[in-house]
């Protein structure tokens, strides 16, 4: 399977997209990895899901990658004598502790930890930000409000706290087994983080995923926006996640938080991942709005590693065709000459390593000679996502024998992943890489090749050659 596009998709699997032809249905129409709700479903429905998975990647002779996304700390009103309440802009409103049924004049909030971080003047948002309070008065058991915006609350509705760093765990207990599960018994190759405020968090759930899958760091709360620099530089990636960001920062700095988020993240190498309502309404409906085509379309401009799915794939009437689309997207933006174009005028300058230093010279040589391909042999996949940084013109293989890595690197934008044999030599690097670029079709006899390797073989981090090869003739 060769793709006609360098960003990424990832769908997210759930009741619409459970069984193995559903699943092969949503590959063969453009998705690169999927995407476990930890949120929802039980632990064998996932197991079930990852079974067709791997079933998949076995019959397609193709690597696939899985991101097992955590819940995070969900933080709730409690419940309503009646249900519900009707709360009057203008009217006080008191939140405590205490387990008393609400009304239209309090209600309970059984998080501690959200009024010891409160203090005068703080918004509280309720019900993804359909009613917002300002604190006018609080303590260590309750906070005094005003509605600033009203509405009907009731039972159990989320709660947000843009305007503090709340001393909540990183994990919580279900987020702690739901990684045991992901990591140890599903194996899966990318672990998403809910609700990241501080880089602590991320160092935290790597100790706890202690190298057995990569961590994603979910930039949604205006905390993280603020660290951004620290959790890149912790994180192995990071995730757009635009629901609870647009509830939690004035619906209008999204765009542009968006646009920061990415162009940070390609500057430190880190895979990015725009998520969220990307194609809404193809939940119920078989074609997109033009806004959404055009939400799509901005974040392959932006050069972002993928762009999710969630409720379109994993619940949705048309889940395949969703995901069609945003194929369909992202290949006719990247034929644009403008999408050179402004990939090419975000390019940064790497870091001072030698990997980074190979790499931005595969692109400038693959480039200026016209090449074929870049082929970059990786066994940690680092040089393969430093060659991706670059986002070159031509196509990049991540060549590796471990199937692991070559999953992981599904995620990143422009590679296309290929397990080969352990190689001690570099003649059979060269081999292998041309074995590779005919077989997927991307260089023909006449066609040359750059290949990135670092020799010895098998030591990670120690890319240093850089070699241009006759596909079919004698190394150059």
């Amino acid at each position: 399977m060769k793709r006609r596009r360098n960003v990424k998709v990832l769908a997210t699997l759930g009741p619409a997209s459970s069984e193995y032809e559903q699943i092969k249905a949503l590959f063969l129409a453009g998705a690169d990895v999927f995407r476990l709700n930890m949120s929802h479903g039980a632990h064998e429905d996932h197991r079930a899901r990852m079974g067709h998975i791997r079933k998949l990647e076995e019959d397609l002779g193709r690597p696939i990658g899985v991101l097992a996304d955590l819940q995070g700390p969900k933080l709730r009103v409690g419940v309503f004598a009646s249900g519900a309440a009707e709360l009057e802009e203008g009217a006080s409103f008191r939140l405590d502790l205490s387990e008393t049924p609400g009304d239209a004049t309090r209600a309970p909030l059984p998080h501690p930890e959200i009024f010891a971080a409160l203090r005068e003047g703080a918004a509280l948002l309720v019900n993804d930000g359909k009613i917002r309070l300002k604190v006018e008065r609080c303590g260590s058991d309750f906070a005094e409000t005003r509605v600033e915006v009203g509405g009907t609350i009731s039972n159990r509705k989320g709660v947000n706290v843009p305007d503090v760093v709340l001393p909540l765990a990183a994990l919580t207990a279900k987020d702690k087994a739901d990684l045991e599960f992901a990591c140890d018994e599903l194996e899966v190759d990318w672990v998403a983080l809910s609700f990241v405020q501080r880089p602590e968090d991320v160092r935290e759930a790597k100790e706890l995923v202690a190298g057995r899958a990569l961590v994603m760091a979910k930039i949604e709360k205006p905390a993280a926006v603020r660290d951004l620099e620290a959790i890149l530089k912790t994180a192995d990636g990071v995730m757009v996640a635009r629901g609870d960001l647009g509830v939690e920062m004035p619906l209008a700095q999204v765009p542009t938080t968006q646009k920061r988020i990415v162009r940070l993240a390609r500057a430190f190498g880190r895979p990015v991942v725009v998520a969220t309502q990307m194609l809404e309404s193809m939940i119920e409906a078989p074609t997109p709005t033009r806004a959404e085509v055009s939400d799509v379309a901005n974040a392959v401009f932006e050069g972002a590693d993928a762009v999710m799915l969630s409720a379109e794939s994993a619940a949705g009437h048309y889940p395949a065709e969703a995901v069609a689309m945003m194929s369909q997207v992202a290949e006719t933006v990247e034929q644009d000459p403008l999408h050179r174009q402004v990939i090419e005028a975000a390019r940064t300058p790497g870091a001072p390593t030698t990997a980074a230093a190979m790499t931005a010279a595969a692109r400038q040589v693959a480039e200026s000679t016209q090449l074929a391909a870049i082929c970059c042999f990786s066994h940690s996949g680092a040089s393969a996502m430093a060659a991706a940084r670059e986002r070159p013109r031509v196509p990049i293989l991540a060549l590796t024998p471990l199937v692991a890595t070559s999953r992981k690197l599904t995620l990143v934008w422009g590679l296309h992943c290929v397990k080969v044999p352990e190689v001690k030599m570099f003649g059979e690097a060269v081999a292998e890489a041309v074995r590779a670029v005919r077989t997927y079709d991307f260089a023909g006899d006449e066609d040359k090749i750059a290949i990135i390797a670092g020799v010895p073989f098998g030591r990670a981090g120690s890319t240093n050659i850089l070699r241009v090869a006759n596909v079919g003739g004698p190394t150059l």
